[in-house]
């Protein structure tokens, strides 16, 4: 097996992190043809989206310890089965019931990616140098939501809406063939331990009570959270508001994720020699910086494409230097349940989004104002989590 630090294994783990982002946007440009060809309606098929998210959130706090406890490589191999399968369901099914269920599968598998992987870095690389290589792998993972909705689009048009789940079983089988072969057991620390209910009780209250692990978990959060806040309103804004081509919506979504491969691949160059801390103060203010633009921009009325663009291309920036950061700096102090952490960081990630994302999709939007809004609180509260609970401290 190559070294774990090697590039084959690091581009594994890029593919890995993949699961989550090609499972939600991969299929989004099927989601009118899924109502007509089960006839149902509109909110019955917004829930394989919405079961999916809770999946992935819930998930993120068992695969967390269960790697802790049985390492590494025995999680990434059970969770991965679990997607090729329900993936697989997702393809060959006859009615939306059974979708929705695969569905929920389906992210309890795909979830063992990002929580392993981060715990695999943790235990390769020092602190320092994970935020370097989460950086890298965040740059590279940008490809996902960015031609994700292409080539569903593509897949649907030309061979169906099975074809994109087709796809992701095919992708399923080969990394967890690449998984069986090339990825070694990482955790020399097995914790015997890890799942017994009182020492998962006594460790979430330890990374709780620890300000600085939570400032950097809501660091995390927020920035997350205003890339989702994006994603969940930018087709309304760009295709509804300003009338943009499903091409030119794509370009555009491109052109804003493009911020974000900048600011994660200059976290990649800079972090090791400026520190993580630095980073992201800088990160956070950038952020910061979009969102109040975008927010001044929408009072004024200034409905444009470039006035939704450019704002959430700095958002993204800033989210680019701050994640892989963060990340590190919360996993990074506990070597001993680094996969623990990456869990509890993971949900509180996906849940924060999910209600930002629920927010949304009850709020009336005549302009870009709610989803600016969104994206200005939530870099603010980046901002002061990290000012406050974790600044002190570094």
């Amino acid at each position: 097996m190559p070294r774990p630090d090697s590039l084959t294994v690091r581009v594994l783990l890029t593919a890995l992190v993949a699961f989550g982002p090609l499972s939600t946007d991969l299929y989004l440009p099927s989601l009118p043809t899924l109502v007509t060809v089960f006839d149902t309606d509109i909110a019955t098929v917004q829930l394989t989206l919405s079961v999916f998210l809770a999946g992935f959130a819930v998930s993120q706090l068992v695969y967390g310890p269960v790697s802790d406890r049985f390492g590494r490589r025995p999680a990434l191999l059970g969770g991965i089965f679990i997607y090729l399968v329900a993936s697989a369901a997702c393809a060959l099914t006859d009615d939306i019931e059974t979708l929705i269920v695969a569905r929920f599968f389906q992210a309890l598998g795909a979830c063992c990616g990002p929580v392993v992987a981060r715990a695999v870095v943790r235990d390769v690389f020092g602190r320092d140098r994970a935020a370097t290589v989460l950086a890298y792998m965040a740059m590279a993972m940008t490809l996902a939501p960015a031609a994700g909705p292409i080539l569903g689009g593509v897949l649907t048009e030309w061979f169906g809406w099975r074809s994109n789940f087709l796809l992701l079983t095919g992708f399923a089988a080969l990394i967890l063939a690449a998984t069986w072969a090339l990825m070694g057991e990482t955790n020399a620390n097995r914790d015997e331990t890890a799942l017994q209910p009182g020492r998962l009780v006594a460790n979430y209250a330890l990374l709780l009570r620890d300000r600085g692990f939570v400032g950097q978990m809501l660091t995390v959060a927020f920035a997350y959270s205003g890339i989702f806040a994006f994603i969940s309103g930018s087709s309304f804004v760009l295709i509804g508001r300003l009338h943009l081509t499903p091409a030119q919506f794509g370009a555009s979504f491109g052109a804003v994720v493009l911020g974000y491969a900048v600011g994660s691949f200059l976290a990649g160059r800079l972090s090791a020699r400026l520190g993580g801390p630095r980073m992201i103060r800088t990160g956070t203010a950038v952020s910061l910086a979009g969102g109040l633009l975008g927010v001044g921009l929408a009072l004024a009325g200034v409905l444009h494409l470039a006035a939704v663009v450019a704002p959430v291309f700095l958002f993204m920036l800033g989210a680019g230097l701050t994640l892989p950061n963060a990340i590190a700096g919360a996993v990074g102090p506990y070597p001993m349940m680094a996969g623990l952490a990456s869990s509890l960081v993971g949900f509180v990630q996906m849940t924060v989004a999910a209600l930002i994302g629920v927010v949304l999709g009850h709020t009336h939007a005549d302009s870009q104002l709610p989803m600016m809004t969104a994206i200005g609180l939530v870099a603010l509260g980046g901002a002061l989590a990290h000012r406050l609970l974790v600044s002190p401290r570094t």
